[in-house]
This record gives structure tokens, sequence and C-alpha cells, in this order.
């Protein structure tokens, strides 16, 4: 229900935590803001404590997107029931962080080479999300351009937004973003 064009705080990581996003908010608050991606695998295991701090906001903070990762679909599930139950707007799932230590987990890009995985777990975190939007973000390859493929199995899966970072996992943010595969992907 937001106006367009949508002036999003985009998540990023060890930028936008609590801290970040009340400072955005107070001085030139976006239309919707996102947290830093939180591992729902952490957020079920010993060190839940250190986890869950990712998912701090205040009310000057909504609209507010969760954005998530990891590879567990259960914790999918049960992550989604709790950013619900936490009054999130929004679920955000990783699907395009190139990170060697996240890929190796077949988490963030690795799940573009693991469509049946990503399916799983866009439909638990759907299950989970109550009347929550679920949304992916991503980018146009793992270490080749699937623009058509990748973008066409993730719609499929009716997903409520779908965000594209321009570049392959490979490329990182090291090139130009490729807006000729962005404006396929549109």
């Amino acid at each position: 229900d937001i106006k367009k064009p949508i002036l999003a705080l985009a998540p990023m990581e060890d930028v936008t935590d609590f801290v970040f996003r009340e400072l955005i908010s107070d001085i030139a608050k976006p239309d919707v803001l996102f947290t830093e991606f939180t591992n729902v695998d952490g957020l079920f295991s010993n060190g839940k404590d250190q986890v869950i701090k990712r998912l701090k906001f205040s009310s000057n903070q909504h609209p507010i997107v969760a954005q998530i990762w990891g590879s567990t679909p259960k914790n999918y599930f049960e992550s989604a029931k709790l950013i619900y139950d936490m009054g999130f707007d929004g679920i955000d799932i990783n699907m395009g962080c190139p990170v060697r230590a996240v890929i190796k987990q077949r988490s963030g890009a690795a799940l573009i080479k693991y469509k049946e995985l990503a399916k799983e777990i866009i439909k638990a975190a759907k299950e989970g999300a109550g009347k929550l939007p679920v949304s992916v973000k991503t980018r146009i390859g793992l270490n080749k351009i699937e623009t058509n493929e990748w973008v066409s199995f993730l719609l499929n899966q009716n997903i409520d937004v779908l965000t594209i970072h321009g570049r392959t996992a490979k490329d990182k943010s090291k090139v130009p973003a490729n807006w000729d595969e962005i404006k396929k992907a549109v």
C-alpha cells in the first residue's frame, strides 16, 4: 500500500541496525525500512539472545521489514511467526548475499543453485508469516546471468515483492549494475 516510487532504506549488513534506522527515521524517513539480515538458524540456537537483537525496532520505524536468511525451512516458518508476533510489517528473504561463508551454508545467493530448497523456504516463510507480505531480495545469477529462469521461478512462488540486485553473486559489487537484466525482470 506504499505510494510509488518507493524510497527504501535497504538492508545493509553492519549498517542498518536499530540506532542507524532510528537516526534515519528522525532525519529523513524513507517509505520503508529494512533490518540487517538476520539468521533464522541463529534465532533458534544457543546464540539466539545475540541474534534477536538485530530485530529490535521502535514504533518510529514503521513500516519496517525484517530481512532473514538461512537454510532450514522449519526455522523460516518459526522465524516468520516470531516476526509476525513482534509487529513487523513484512518479511524479506535474502537470496542474494554473495559472502562465501553464507553461500557455503546453502544460503543467500547459493539458493539460486538450490531451487527446491528456495521453494521450501519461501513456502515455510509464507505459512509462518500470517498476513505479512513476504518478499525476496536476489541477484541475476550465482556465477553467470540466469535472470529469465531464476526470476520466473521466484515469481511462480507467489511472493509479494521481488528486489533485484543487478549483478551476479560472483560479481559481488565490483562491476556496474546490469540494468538490462533488471529491465528483463521487470
